[in-house]
């Protein structure tokens, strides 16, 4: 089955600070569907009247995380932020509902000396966010961040997130496999994207160490690892989490560059 790409608009489209009209942008240049990190600075309805005028999907959202200004990013394995994280699910289902998109990322928060506490509030937490996924047809996602990224974020790890997924033990909580954050954390990119994969509920990319687009130079052939999830299958969409070296559209050149199409 063919790839297929979404644009994640708090990346891409930087020719406009404006996220309502990166939807349109993306459009412009073939996109179908989209991603974005943080759309509640933005009225909820001024967001749909921008997808729908785009006539673009929304493919994902992360959960509410707090001030980013102020450095947070997220309440899950923050112990005594149980309130502010279900606060977050509330809004961040409310704003998935409305942009009928399904999958929501709820990002764990920074820790500098995690411990049993933290990791215990964390599945806590996580536990709670897919019994309420269950009930809204919602995807749950995880993602391990590497540490030079995010430095202190407490959901660093794949293998801990694997964990975290399997005792879980919910068809709407997933990982999520971000190849630029796999390379930076563990490595070991075929044999760890193809064990992981029946865990996946969404994928990332971009290059390493700088961000950009697949083709540029970097330590990934993303000729041969977009190639795994191909050929074992996978049927979801492939996030576009890279900062474009130049103008966006013509960062996009590697789409036929990779004989893929949008």
């Amino acid at each position: 089955m063919p790839l297929k790409f979404c644009a994640n608009l708090s990346f891409m489209f930087q020719e406009t600070s404006n996220l309502l009209e990166r939807y349109g942008l993306a459009k412009e240049v073939g996109f179908k569907a989209v991603e974005s990190g943080y759309p509640y600075a933005y009225e909820l309805d001024k967001l749909v009247e921008a997808k729908n005028n785009a006539k673009i999907e929304q493919i994902l959202i992360n959960a509410y995380v707090g001030d980013i200004m102020k450095g947070d990013l997220g309440f899950a394995a923050i112990p005594g932020s149980e309130p502010a994280f279900k606060s977050s699910l509330e809004k961040a289902i409310k704003y998935a509902k409305a942009l009928n998109c399904s999958l929501i990322h709820v990002m764990s928060g920074k820790v500098e000396e995690p411990g049993d506490a933290h990791a215990s509030v964390y599945y806590k937490n996580i536990k709670y966010a897919a019994s309420i996924f269950e009930k809204e047809n919602i995807i749950g996602l995880i993602e391990p961040i590497n540490p030079y990224t995010i430095p202190n974020y407490f959901m660093n790890s794949f293998e801990k997130g694997l964990d975290v997924v399997k005792k879980v033990n919910s068809p709407n909580m997933k990982l999520m496999l971000d190849v630029f954050h796999m390379q930076q954390i563990c490595g070991n990119l075929t044999r760890n994207i193809t064990q992981l994969m029946p865990f996946v509920g969404h994928i990332q990319i971009a290059q390493v160490p700088d961000r950009h687009e697949p083709n540029t130079s970097g330590e990934i052939d993303y000729k041969y690892i977009l190639s795994l999830p191909e050929e074992m299958g996978y049927n979801g969409w492939i996030g576009l989490e890279y900062k474009p070296k130049g103008a966006t559209k013509d960062g996009l050149n590697w789409i036929k560059e990779f004989n893929m199409a949008l």
